[in-house]
């Protein structure tokens, strides 16, 4: 069961019910809104009192969405997107259906002539082929540029596995085996060997203290620096 009901300030809020859940839960996310989870054994107006109750967290939630979606790329004709080695392709077709392929170093995103390219569905599976196009990529480029940082330095590790997924760019774990995220393709390439150099710095200092922090100026020469740079960008905003 669905319900809608409008809050000024808000905007929509669905109320959806159903039996597999257990706790009445809100999420407020770009592509989908507001949400709140009801459980079959809570009452659609005790779920509402309980958004009313909470309506300044989800203001607050709605409004940080808001400038997090503003900072978004549109993608469109004009963006001209290229990632290291793919370029962007935006094909409109007549059939009512989204679709990707990467082939010969291009990303064809198909989606319905009489869609708007800017509709949120066309624009997640835009970024979803893009995503595809920087995974094909990193697993090449990401463990090669590893054992080529790690030579010059000195650095020992046991592995290289690329992701995408958590909240991180990058992890080195205590047997020293390096996780990296594929949304380091995104990066300036000076950013993506500080992250890289960051994480084969944790195979001999296991914390961010002050050794930690004095072997990767060494290696990188103007650790904090980079560290203030990377801030600038989002592993969830791009």
């Amino acid at each position: 069961m669905i319900k809608t009901l409008n809050l000024e300030g808000i905007g929509d809020v669905k109320f959806t019910k159903n039996r597999r859940y257990r706790n009445l839960k809100i999420t407020v996310r770009p592509s989908a809104g507001v949400n709140v989870l009801v459980p079959e054994l809570i009452s659609f107006s005790d779920a509402e009192k309980f958004v009313f109750e909470k309506q300044k967290w989800i203001r607050n939630s709605v409004e940080k969405m808001r400038r997090i979606a503003d900072k978004r790329t549109i993608f469109d004709a004009g963006t001209g997107f290229q990632t290291r080695e793919h370029r962007l392709s935006l094909v409109p077709h007549d059939k009512s259906t989204l679709g990707i392929i990467i082939k010969n170093r291009v990303i064809y995103v198909f989606y319905p002539a009489f869609a708007d390219v800017k509709d949120e569905r066309v624009q997640q599976c835009i970024r979803k082929a893009i995503t595809e196009a920087w995974r094909i990529e990193a697993k090449v480029y990401l463990p090669q540029r590893v054992k080529e940082l790690a030579v010059k330095f000195g650095f020992t590790y046991r592995s290289v596995a690329v992701k995408n997924a958590g909240t991180r760019w990058g992890s080195c774990s205590a047997t020293n085996n390096i996780n990296l995220n594929v949304q380091l393709m995104r990066l300036p390439s000076h950013l993506c060997d500080y992250i890289i150099l960051h994480e084969l710095t944790h195979t001999v200092e296991k914390n961010h203290g002050r050794n930690f922090w004095a072997l990767l100026d060494k290696v990188t020469g103007n650790a904090r620096t980079l560290d203030k740079e990377l801030r600038k960008y989002c592993l969830k905003n791009w």
